[in-house]
């Protein structure tokens, strides 16, 4: 047994874990699109959609975005087994929980600190994902699992249960720090009375003196005591029977009640005596509120959303499990307000930007189907124009406005030339290397408009530099002065000559040598794709075994 225990969900291939290369976003203009004029004074230009892989993609955002998203929604595969149907059970459920795994701990990583992350899921991995988000997270960020129903009319499938619900995991980077909103509800004024003689404000008034459970004197002890009637009397909490009572609150509670002129006293008649009976008085809040509960009945459904989609893109382009806008809705009015970033990293047909557009809200999102241009470009578009009349539109009043970046991910830094050495990709300029190489050493890609030697910096005296020259010693010296002493400079070129020990504020590195064992090049797709998916089992009875190797690799993707 060992020392060290704890408790944790275990899968094959575990302990594998992907070497991502943090690659630079390429922004492509025409794509890109942005509202013809601004529309309100809360237009949002800069939202971005993001195609290519979503791993690669988080990674590629995560030395920008690191702490700064308030909300995280996400619906990703339900692993319902589709994909995997010559895979034994085992195997699948550890590739997408593996899967899973990646993206989850990027995703903390990009959430503020009074951030939070939704996750829909059905039954077949809710809560295996639950348990990972645990271990990710800790057990006491969980907030809650949510229910929506998806299904409001009868199912006439011939067996004998039927799923009408999915589950909204929700999780927070730091609870002592999250502050959700509750949900406005105006009814609760109606148990207030209106102003009158006794109030400019709408106004209740409930007894001091605590009933039902708990309220005798031997509960409470300290909370019976006297309190002054306007005749100078005191008071003691009774009950009508004449057991010794409590008060609902301490003394230091009453005397603020005094203090604040917020103890009232009536005059009730009892057994034919009057006595003075102290009363709280509470005010109506200005915007009425209470929790959100977790069951979500009111919203639409799949059949509803379906319906909206149509609209969008038409009788033959609909996805068979969308969410309704007002899902995304609710999440985001609990959890952000407008300004605030918020991120989908399995975008699908595109419901969280176009539903943060109409809240206010800046957004990201990745996709790297192909949808990404037939459904959810059109779909912002008609956004942005203020022509999609469904979902919230109506209940926030959309008019259109703002914009998009459309960007895809660069591709791979390094690839291999014809004698099999890794090399530095052919398409990238001068300005793509240098901000490929802040990104993997941890600089801020800034490059100077006046000093040729400063591409980024990572404080405020150490920069980097990067060339594809060979050095020579005196070019290096030259360097060495300009930088000066105060400073220290991050050299990465080609390759160079001399003795780079002589320079204290210099350290040089030859590239790619430098980076050629950080980062998996030429891997662009960790998706959940059949061709990236180790080989099946061979079936029993033959004698191969199985191939321990080749399953590795392919779980890093």
């Amino acid at each position: 047994m060992t020392k060290k225990q704890r408790l944790e969900l275990t899968w094959i291939g575990k302990d594998i874990r992907p070497k991502l290369e943090p690659r630079i976003l390429l922004e492509d203009p025409e794509r890109s699109y942005h509202a013809a004029h601004q529309v309100s004074e809360n237009d949002i230009f800069d939202n971005r959609l993001i195609f290519g892989d979503n791993l690669l993609a988080l990674k590629a955002l995560e030395s920008e975005f690191a702490g700064k998203v308030k909300c995280i929604f996400i619906d990703p595969p339900y692993n319902t087994g589709s994909a995997f149907e010559h895979y034994d059970d085992g195997i699948e459920h550890s590739i997408w929980l593996g899967l899973m795994r990646d993206r989850l701990e990027i995703l903390r990583n990009l959430l503020s600190n009074d951030g939070s992350l939704w996750i829909t899921i059905d039954d077949n991995e809710a809560h295996y994902l639950k348990v990972i988000c645990d271990e990710i997270f800790g057990r006491n960020c969980f907030i809650t699992s949510f229910i929506w129903k998806k299904v409001d009319s009868p199912n006439d499938n011939k067996v004998p249960i039927t799923p009408d619900h999915e589950y909204v995991l929700c999780f927070v980077k730091d609870p002592r720090l999250v502050q959700f909103k509750p949900k406005r509800d105006d009814s609760i004024s109606h148990a207030y009375r209106q102003p009158d003689s006794e109030s400019d404000r709408p106004y209740r008034d409930r007894l001091l003196k605590k009933n039902g459970k708990s309220s005798l004197r031997s509960d409470r002890p300290s909370m019976f005591f006297p309190v002054i009637a306007p005749d100078g009397t005191e008071v003691f909490p009774i009950h009508d029977d004449g057991r010794e009572a409590r008060w609902a609150i301490g003394k230091k509670g009453v005397e603020d009640l005094i203090a604040q002129g917020n103890l009232i006293w009536k005059q009730r008649e009892q057994k034919g005596i009057k006595r003075w009976v102290p009363y709280t008085r509470e005010f109506a809040a200005e915007e009425p509120s209470r929790p959100y509960p977790t069951i979500w009945n009111d919203l639409d459904t799949t059949r509803q959303t379906k319906a909206h989609q149509k609209t969008l893109f038409g009788e033959n382009s609909l996805f068979e499990t969308p969410k309704p806008e007002d899902l995304i809705c609710r999440i985001l009015q609990i959890s952000t307000e407008i300004g605030d970033f918020v991120l989908d990293s399995f975008a699908g047909s595109g419901t969280t930007g176009a539903v943060a557009q109409k809240m206010g809200r800046r957004w990201i999102m990745i996709e790297l189907g192909e949808h990404c241009h037939t459904h959810i470009i059109p779909r912002l578009k008609k956004v942005i124009d203020g022509e999609d009349k469904g979902g919230i539109s109506t209940a926030v009043n959309w008019k259109g406005g703002g914009g998009f970046r459309y960007y895809q991910l660069a591709p791979s830094l390094l690839e291999k030339d014809k004698w099999d050495n890794w090399v530095i990709n052919k398409n990238y300029n001068a300005a793509m290397l240098a901000e490929a190489l802040c990104k993997i050493e941890g600089f801020t890609y800034a490059p100077s408009d006046t000093l040729y030697w400063q591409h980024g910096y990572s404080t405020e005296s150490d920069f980097i530099y990067v060339t594809t020259q060979n050095l020579s010693h005196e070019q290096l010296s030259k360097l060495a002065d300009e930088v000066g002493q105060e400073r220290t400079l991050l050299v990465l070129c080609t390759a160079f000559r001399g003795k780079t020990d002589i320079f204290p504020n210099l350290t040089v590195k030859k590239i790619p040598k430098q980076i050629l064992s950080r980062c998996e090049w030429g891997h662009d797709d960790y998706s959940l794709k059949i061709e990236n998916l180790p080989k099946a089992p061979p079936k029993f009875g033959q004698l191969t075994l199985f191939d321990v190797d080749t399953y590795d690799k392919s779980t890093t993707c």
